[in-house]
């Protein structure tokens, strides 16, 4: 059976909203195929090259064209690498390193990472800054914000401190962070190649419940950030709702501005026009990747800059 004719089984609405989006065999493929699985080298603890040389002994690396510290490795099981155990390296999938890149934090500043657990994209934050200045990683779940700070401490993280509110919280702190990365929860369509039961539990019904947390949550990060400062809004699903529509949002209610991500990365057109709503033009700047661009997870991102005060 085809990997269309099983998604359309599993969830036909599922198969019926995402061809209008995109709709190859390819694209269908990609959807459900097992994810490669890749490292990023943690500079916290020791030197890249001295790593990478380390591992290169033992395993195949293939960089990650986006990312210098990241690394397809050919390993079923990252149990069975002494460096994952001891910190050096940590299992991160390769697309979900490119927010941390484009925000592009630098030491002594003060960031927040606003639903940061299980916390792989504070520790790449932290390893920008070089373990100088400081890092708020917040996340609302109390379970979640324990993985968090056991992360953080195997990673040397020193910087981070951890907080449970809800993201809508950090409103109140207005014009305070130099930059802040929403990566937001959302539906997850990217991660059906780690976990089936994302295809099977994809209903219409969250992604909308999504897209108003969304919403509220960029709204927030956006009253927080400084002027002059960045936003970084990302997530792991391909749904215009939950990511082009999110960001037209902010665009239309605030005096937020989009600026272009160049990195080495295929990408898909962003969607500018979906179910008779049409989004701002500058939705082109930001970055749409489906599965079968880069044999990623699938993903969403977007540079927000607060401009200047006059």
């Amino acid at each position: 059976m085809s990997a269309r004719d099983r998604i359309r089984e599993v969830n036909p609405e599922f198969y019926e909203r995402y061809s209008k989006l995109e709709d190859t065999d390819e694209f269908w493929e990609f959807i459900v195929k097992p994810l490669r699985q890749s490292i990023r080298v943690n500079t916290l603890k020791a030197p890249l090259e001295v790593v990478v040389e380390r591992l290169s002994e033992e395993f195949e690396l293939e960089p990650i064209p986006w990312v210098r510290e990241g690394f397809f490795i050919n390993v079923d099981n990252l149990a069975k690498v002494p460096e994952h155990g001891l910190g050096l390296v940590f299992g991160q999938e390769a697309s979900s390193m490119i927010p941390p890149v484009v925000l592009d934090p630098k030491p002594g500043e003060l960031v927040l990472d606003m639903a940061a657990a299980p916390g792989s994209k504070t520790g790449q934050i932290a390893q920008y800054m070089e373990n100088e200045g400081c890092i708020i990683a917040n996340d609302p779940k109390l379970s979640r914000a324990n993985v968090l700070i056991a992360n953080l401490n195997k990673m040397g993280v020193l910087i981070a401190r951890v907080t449970t509110r809800d993201g809508a919280y950090f409103a109140r702190f207005q014009n305070t962070f130099d930059r802040i990365l929403l990566d937001a929860p959302c539906s997850s369509v990217g991660m059906i190649r780690k976990k089936w039961r994302f295809l099977e539990e994809w209903s219409m019904k969250t992604v909308v419940r999504y897209m108003n947390i969304q919403k509220r949550l960029i709204r927030a990060a956006y009253e927080a950030l400084k002027p002059g400062g960045t936003l970084v809004y990302s997530t792991c699903t391909i749904d215009p709702l939950e990511n082009e529509e999110v960001v037209d949002y902010l665009l239309r209610k605030t005096d937020a501005r989009l600026e272009p991500i160049k990195l080495p990365v295929r990408t898909s057109e962003p969607v500018l026009e979906w179910e008779g709503r049409e989004y701002s033009p500058e939705l082109k700047k930001a970055l749409r990747i489906h599965p079968n661009d880069n044999d990623t997870e699938a993903f969403f991102i977007a540079k927000i800059v607060k401009p200047e005060g006059d």
